[in-house]
């Protein structure tokens, strides 16, 4: 005799908690604020317990028999909860790969330019995936952009690590590097002297 389940196994309509009367069954095994286990106790009895103590008694466990009960400041509660959500979003915010494309042979200045975005990408807390684009006769010397990403990776290092060593991908060379967790507290690696000013 098996209970009929509809379609749809996304649980419960509503996610939010049954609480104070709403929760309609005659009794419940309540917990105090403290998470101290009072027992089983009359629906009413957990109503006026809640009343006394100027709390709200929400339904924790709705699947349990009796159904457990929590005395608490629900209004407090769901403030927490959306902060704790927030901030785990916030932990596993989706990781955002940049990307920077370089030359075997690239000028020094240019070299500076493009370092300088990956360091800002890394401490934005993003990975970013470095290409070497080998063209023509480039393609017979894959050193030349091994040696380039190597000294790339040198230049980051204390804003980011090598995730992914280079690897060669038919003309191109590629290595993604990720920001070390402490990477927007950390300084870029060659910050230019503070200019002096004459007073």
């Amino acid at each position: 005799m098996g209970c009929t389940v509809g379609s749809n196994l996304g649980g419960p309509i509503s996610s939010e908690p049954r609480i104070n009367d709403r929760i309609r069954v005659p009794e419940v095994r309540l917990v105090g604020p403290e998470g101290e286990q009072v027992g089983i106790v009359p629906i009413g009895k957990a109503l006026e317990l809640a009343a006394e103590s100027d709390l709200d008694l929400v339904e924790v466990a709705p699947m349990a028999r009796p159904p457990v009960c929590k005395l608490m400041d629900y209004g407090k509660f769901k403030y927490e909860s959306a902060q704790k959500a927030r901030e785990a979003k916030r932990n596993q915010a989706l990781t955002v790969i940049k990307e920077m494309k370089l030359r075997p042979k690239i000028d020094p200045h240019d070299y500076e330019t493009k370092k300088g975005h990956v360091e800002r990408f890394l401490k934005q807390g993003d990975k970013v995936k470095i290409t070497i684009m080998f063209r023509g006769r480039e393609q017979s010397r894959p050193e030349l952009g091994f040696r380039l990403l190597q000294r790339l990776a040198e230049d980051i290092t204390e804003l980011g690590f090598v995730e992914s060593s280079p690897k060669q991908d038919g003309r191109n060379m590629v290595m993604v590097v990720a920001p070390h967790r402490s990477a927007k507290a950390a300084r870029p690696v060659k910050a230019a002297p503070e200019p002096v000013t004459q007073a």
